[in-house]
This record gives C-alpha cells, structure tokens and sequence, in this order.
C-alpha cells in the first residue's frame, strides 16, 4: 500500500526538472518558425463556438468578452486585458468565398499595395463583393509577444469595427519620441508594452465586444526586448506568415 502511494506521489509530483534540462531540444528537429502553428489571440462573442456548452469547441470556462488563444485554449480576463510588445505590423486584403461555399481558407491574401479593393463593391451586408461573388477583407495584423508568464509570439487581426482600434493603436506607436544623440526618434515598436481589454462596443446594429489599447510602458527586460526584435525580424524576413481561415478568421462581430 505504501509503495502504491508512494508511486502516485512521484507520478503526480512528476521527474526533477533537471532530468528533463539534460535532453533539452532533443525530439523536436531543427523546427523553424515555420514549423509552428502561431496562435490567433480572438475576442469571444456571444456567438463564439467556445462559449457554447452544446458545441464540440466548447472551451470550459469560456464566456463573451474573454481572451482566447486559438492554439494553447488559454482563457484570459477581457477587464484585465493581457500585456504584449507589439512586434510587426502588416495590413492584409483577404478574399474569401461565403460561409459553406469554400474550404474555410482564404481564396486568396492580397498585399496592402494592391488594388484589388478598387475591384469591389458593396453588397446588402457591406461587404466589398467582387465580380467573382467573393468577398475582400480589410485586415490588420498586429503580431505580438504576450508578456505572461512564459512569453508567446501570437496574432491578432483586426478588420471591420475594429480597424479604428488598430489605427489608434499604430498612432499611438509612431507617437513616441526619445531623445538619442541626434535628437528626438521614434523607437521601435517593441520598445513598448500595451495593455489590451475588451470592451463592449455598439452602433444602429446592436452590441459587441472589441479591443481597447492603452500604453504601459517601456519595456524594462533586455531578453524580452530581443526576443521581440528577432520575431519582429523573422516576420519581416518572411520566415512567419499568418495563416488566416477557420471559426478564428470567419466570425464576424458578435451582436449580443
């Protein structure tokens, strides 16, 4: 009996850490950037499949207004918001066919230099419509690290209501000035960390939850400052991509 009990504890107490600091990396390859799947960070809606008891996507705890992490399932308190470092941004025009036509991917993401949005028109709903039936999304994508306590890279993509929130945000960005050597400069964007909460927003159509973006401050750790630079070089190396489709890219705002 006790030798049972004894087995459970050390099962559940689980190995010394350093057993597993010796095989550090070992099993997972020379895995690059391109090898993981980035996670989107989505504001729940009324509607969301995670805050659905009934539905198969159904996240435990989840309820409208909440943080979701598309890959880890990580829940975060909309009033409290999350931390990050903002590390790139990139404006994106992304085609889809409508719900049930397509496979859930994008037909086609088009650069912010293209001119494919001149090419459409606004249907009953205000989608910009093209000749070809399908529809083009106006999307910021903000890749940020999110400061918790082990730092993750992750994506959030604002469009529709919420592209005001990214404008604000990029001014609020390209507003900070330091005085260096030569005079004033606007650092990079990872030189900061925001806070980001969710806040319930409303227009002639109903309510929904969006973003809110406030300053917190510089950021005062030089290994997170650099962990925030090389991501912020990979994605401008191209070597990080956002992989738009699925429940996180095809909801809309949800009305409550």
């Amino acid at each position: 009996m006790n030798k049972e009990t004894g087995i459970q504890k050390k099962t559940e107490a689980g190995l010394p850490s350093n057993i597993f600091e010796k095989d550090a990396g070992v099993g997972l390859g020379k895995l690059g950037q391109e090898d993981l799947a980035l996670p989107f960070l989505k504001i729940l809606g009324q509607l969301s499949p995670e805050t659905n008891k009934r539905d198969g996507k159904y996240v435990e705890g989840a309820e409208p207004g909440m943080i979701f992490n598309s890959v880890t399932n990580e829940l975060y308190d909309g009033e409290k918001g999350i931390n990050v470092i903002p590390c790139f941004y990139k404006l994106e025009y992304v085609e889809w066919k409508d719900r049930g036509e397509g496979p859930g991917a994008p037909v086609a993401v088009h650069s912010s230099t293209s001119d494919i949005i001149s090419k459409t028109k606004p249907d009953a709903n205000y989608k910009d419509r093209l000749p070809n039936g399908n529809y083009v999304e106006k999307t910021a994508n903000h890749f940020v690290i999110v400061t918790d306590k082990t730092p993750c890279t992750a994506l959030i993509s604002m469009k529709s209501t919420q592209l005001k929130v990214s404008r604000a945000w990029n001014s609020m960005m390209a507003g900070i000035k330091l005085k260096g050597q030569s005079g004033l400069f606007t650092p990079a964007s990872f030189s900061h960390l925001y806070n980001l909460k969710t806040t319930q927003m409303k227009n002639d159509k109903g309510t929904w939850f969006g973003w809110k973006v406030n300053k917190v401050g510089p950021v005062s750790d030089q290994a997170l400052y650099q962990q925030a630079k090389a991501f912020s070089e990979n994605i401008s190396k191209g070597n990080v991509k956002a992989k738009h489709g699925g429940d996180v890219e095809k909801e809309k705002d949800s009305i409550i």
